[in-house]
């Protein structure tokens, strides 16, 4: 492990200013003034689904266990390849109340866990937020092993940018309008989540499956899964809808998002999650700067 800097407090006028705002420092906007700008991908008609049979198919009927199949090549492949990477990370999320977030986008640097044989390396996230305009240039930096586990903020607000904050990434400021914690972003998590639900519907007949071949993705040929719930389950995070981009020749996740049921019949699907990766470039050689508040190229005061 590191040995960590001396951690400069943040004195409690701040903090109660923190509070009094809203929790700005980490927070995301939310409400019913945010408008859903994000819509399922068109299914294929069924009469132009083909079985499993036809390998020549554009769309195939699948299963769920093909989906873990997939997910569980994934985590296989990231275990042993891939130690770091950066990309454009895109995210909107309806909290607990029904709320939908402002899509928030960023770039982002990741050293994966997956560094050394035993896949416990310490993780580290730089993020540089790119919107909403109201936050952008805000950047966080979080490291296992760094700064007693706590996240370093730099605001851009004349208010706040005078001063590194120090954040507990569970804590209240931290996880406002948050749905997971800092360290729950990155692709092996991604995937991990992907398996943890997709085996909860292993055996269920409600949910069926369909794969698209040579689907766009950014500039990448990829493939789309569709998971449609013909009912409502019932559980936490019941989908109607779950759509998964996976790159078959990298063997990533690059994308998850699911949708709710519509008011009535025919009616709009609600989001209720999406995660999106973009522009990833994989095992770049990130260092030990890369995740340190006196690097010349960030902006931390």
């Amino acid at each position: 492990m590191t040995t960590s800097p001396t951690i400069r407090r943040i004195p409690i006028a701040i903090g109660v200013i923190l509070v009094l705002i809203g929790g700005v420092a980490f927070a995301v906007r939310s409400g019913p003034d945010v408008k859903q700008d994000i819509a399922p991908t068109a299914p294929p008609p069924k009469a132009e689904l083909q079985s499993d049979d036809d390998a020549n198919s554009q769309t195939r009927e699948s299963s769920m266990r093909d989906v873990l199949d997939l997910a569980e090549r994934a985590l296989d492949k990231m275990d042993t390849s891939l130690n770091d990477y950066t990309a454009t990370f895109v995210k909107q999320q309806r909290d607990d109340a029904g709320k939908l977030s402002e899509r928030n986008e960023m770039e982002v640097k990741i050293h994966t866990r997956h560094r050394n044989e035993s896949n416990d390396a310490p993780m580290r996230i730089y993020i540089k937020f790119k919107a909403p305009e109201g936050i952008a240039g805000r950047e966080v930096i979080w490291g296992k092993d760094l700064n007693d586990g706590l996240m370093a903020v730099h605001e851009t607000s004349m208010l706040l940018s005078w001063k590194t904050i120090w954040l507990d990434p569970t804590g209240m400021l931290a996880m406002q309008g948050q749905k997971f914690p800092i360290y729950e972003i990155g692709l092996s998590r991604l995937t991990e989540q992907l398996l943890e639900r997709g085996k909860k519907d292993l055996d269920n007949p409600d949910v069926s499956v369909t794969i698209t071949k040579d689907h766009e993705y950014y500039g990448r040929n990829c493939e789309l899964i569709q998971a449609t719930r013909s009912k409502p389950g019932g559980g936490k995070d019941d989908f109607s809808l779950a759509e998964i981009i996976f790159d078959p020749e990298e063997l990533l996740v690059l994308s998850y998002r699911s949708f709710g049921w519509p008011e009535k019949e025919g009616g709009e699907l609600p989001l209720l999650e999406s995660y999106e990766y973009r522009d990833l470039k994989t095992n770049v050689g990130l260092t030990d700067s890369d995740f340190d508040v006196t690097n010349e190229a960030y902006q931390f005061p």
